[in-house]
């Protein structure tokens, strides 16, 4: 293996050429896009993926170390997912913390005074452009007015707190599946045992795969 430099490992921006592209499906919120992408050798490739707004999901931790989750019916999995909440960038250009606040007082009626970037990551890069930041929101407390009203799958779910060591052990245990959660609950533990919460990015943090507007 040869030496490298020590700023090498981060993922950098890229364009392959495209010669055409369709859109064969476009549904109410993502669509499918087909590309024919020049390779390196010159040859062309066609490539499929769902085009999709991005994403936030919040993290929320109560004094107690206990992490707000919800309970969701996901029809493609056929299953109810034990998720933290989380919600589409329905807004282009929207700033993901407000999304992230709006999806916290909509899903669990909860407002946090403490935000943070816990982390960015594309969700399936091989066949989607959907990329997600979870928000770390620490000193919690009970949103002011009406609970919002919910309906289709969201007036199925249920609401707990659980310790974040709980699901910790269910992640690793294979009953607990959805990403956000899995990544967001193994990224907190990370970031604690490395250079500590203090050290995760502001709330504001840029985001190159979502501009937004400050």
């Amino acid at each position: 293996m040869t030496d490298q430099p020590h700023d090498f490992l981060a993922d950098t921006p890229a364009h392959w050429s495209v010669t055409a592209t369709s859109t064969p499906f476009t549904g109410n919120k993502t669509g499918v896009r087909t590309d024919e992408v020049v390779m390196p050798d010159g040859s062309t490739a066609s490539r499929d993926y769902q085009v999709h707004p991005g994403s936030v999901a919040v993290l929320a931790v109560d004094e107690r170390d206990r992490v707000t989750v919800i309970e969701q019916y996901r029809h493609p999995v056929r299953h109810k997912l034990w998720e933290i909440p989380a919600g589409l960038l329905d807004v282009p250009g929207e700033n993901p913390l407000h999304a992230a606040q709006r999806e916290l007082y909509e899903e669990a009626h909860v407002k946090a005074e403490d935000w943070r970037v816990l982390i960015d990551l594309y969700t399936s890069p091989g066949g989607s452009d959907e990329a997600v930041r979870i928000f770390l929101a620490r000193e919690l407390s009970v949103a002011q007015g009406e609970r919002f009203a919910v309906s289709e799958e969201e007036a199925d779910m249920r609401h707990a707190q659980v310790p974040i060591d709980e699901l910790v052990r269910g992640v690793f245990a294979g009953r607990l599946h959805n990403t956000c959660l899995s990544v967001g609950v193994l990224a907190l533990q990370a970031a604690r045992a490395g250079d500590g919460v203090d050290a995760l990015r502001p709330a504001d943090a840029p985001w190159p795969a979502r501009p937004f507007a400050f």
